[in-house]
């Protein structure tokens, strides 16, 4: 006969392989399960890519490659969430003082129909000029929002304009290039530097 104290033991332990094995299925449809059984990193977000800056000269990833920086996809005619961000990139810039130019942001346009590296020079004339624009081909801009896992969308307006539905993530990238995490600008410019100084 099973005693009391064995019969806790039993389940007990069919408790604990049973969440073994959901905390594996779990993994597994993730994609961070690999073959050989140990966890990989979760799916890739950003990867190589060619555009124009505001200068109209070429920049690629490997031109940032050394030192981290921040990643913002975005319009110039954005009546608010872009202008916001960017102010607030700059505000950080600046509480950054000389070790601003360590570090960078790169404001990405999804809408390169109006976004013309001339267009986007004088709208960041605004900004920290730490900032650099960078526009392309509808193909270019479409491919380099595929690797960031980046929405967005034209939208019509009355009058035959239209404006920009667009995720609105500030992506902080290492020196490497590797996308590490969305980064928070909601909060004061020096504790949003002391972050950004962690990846120098």
């Amino acid at each position: 006969m099973v005693s009391r104290a064995s019969r806790i033991a039993l389940l007990a332990a069919v408790f604990g392989l049973g969440l073994v094995l959901c905390f594996g299925l779990v993994l597994l449809a993730t994609g961070r399960l690999g073959s050989g059984g140990a966890v990989q990193q979760a799916a890739a977000v950003g990867g190589p890519f060619r555009l124009t800056d505001q200068d109209g000269k070429p920049i690629s990833n490997e031109d940032l490659r050394g030192k981290p920086f921040l990643m913002f996809f975005g319009f110039t005619h954005c009546p608010d969430v872009c202008p916001t961000a960017l102010f607030e990139a700059s505000e950080v810039l600046r509480a950054l003082g000389p070790d601003a130019s360590r570090t960078g942001m790169l404001f990405v346009s999804v809408d390169p129909e109006r976004d013309t590296p001339a267009v986007l020079k004088d709208y960041l004339s605004s900004f920290d000029p730490h900032l650099r624009g960078v526009t392309g081909t509808p193909e270019q801009i479409a491919a380099v929002a595929k690797t960031f896992r980046v929405y967005y969308r034209k939208v019509p307006l009355e009058g035959g304009d239209y404006t920009m539905d667009h995720t609105a993530i500030v992506y902080l990238m290492n020196k490497q290039g590797r996308f590490v995490a969305p980064f928070n600008m909601k909060r004061p410019p020096e504790e949003a530097a002391a972050e950004l100084r962690k990846y120098f």
